[in-house]
């Protein structure tokens, strides 16, 4: 029963993934805009995903626990070139790839800086949410923001706590799971919440 259960997760989380930005990306398309979504939540969010992917291939870790890392990479720099774009800030696009291909090859010069980076990446993580919230506080508009992209993330979380503790038992990436869980909810509940004061106001 475990192992099909192991394997029900892995597979979700891959489906998941594979669109997990699409609704997202739709949005800020469709309204040619990316009001509401925070620049720096999505910069955090993708070192937080960079280090953790370095740490997962780094350690050796099954392929299965970290597939689709490079799928929602893939999609978050797309989104954060759409962003810039509309943000008329174009040429910051240069900077950032350079500051996370330098970052990617550093991590791993000492095995010490790998294990501080992925301790690290939790609160870059958890920043990058933070931020977010703040940017729906400030501006009491969730605009943009897809709840359902954050929703998705909340559930791959959930997933990906039930696979850590099946297969590699690691305190570090379950604590990192666990934390992003509780914070995609909350992201996801304020969301809605500004989006139904929208519509009755």
């Amino acid at each position: 029963m475990a192992p099909t259960l192991l394997e029900l997760a892995h597979w979700s989380t891959w489906a998941v993934c594979a669109v997990i930005k699409l609704p997202q990306l739709a949005a800020v398309l469709a309204a040619g805009s990316a009001r509401g979504v925070s620049t720096s939540s999505l910069l955090l969010e993708l070192a937080g995903f960079l280090v953790f992917l370095r740490y997962q291939i780094y350690y050796g870790y099954p392929l299965q626990t970290y597939l689709e890392y490079p799928i929602i990479i893939a999609q978050d720099v797309i989104l954060l070139l759409f962003i810039l774009h509309f943000n008329g800030n174009k040429k910051r696009a240069l900077f950032y790839g350079v500051i996370f291909w330098g970052g990617w090859y550093m991590i791993t010069l000492r095995k010490w800086i790998i294990d501080l980076a992925l301790n690290l990446c939790t609160f870059i993580s958890a920043a990058s949410k933070l931020a977010q919230l703040r940017c729906l506080w400030q501006t009491k508009d969730s605009g943009q923001v897809s709840a359902l992209t954050w929703s998705m993330s909340a559930y791959t979380c959930a997933t990906r706590i039930f696979t850590t503790i099946m297969t590699m038992n690691d305190l570090g990436v379950l604590i990192r799971f666990i934390t992003m869980l509780i914070l995609n909810i909350w992201v996801t509940a304020t969301i809605l919440h500004y989006r139904k004061t929208k519509k009755t106001d």
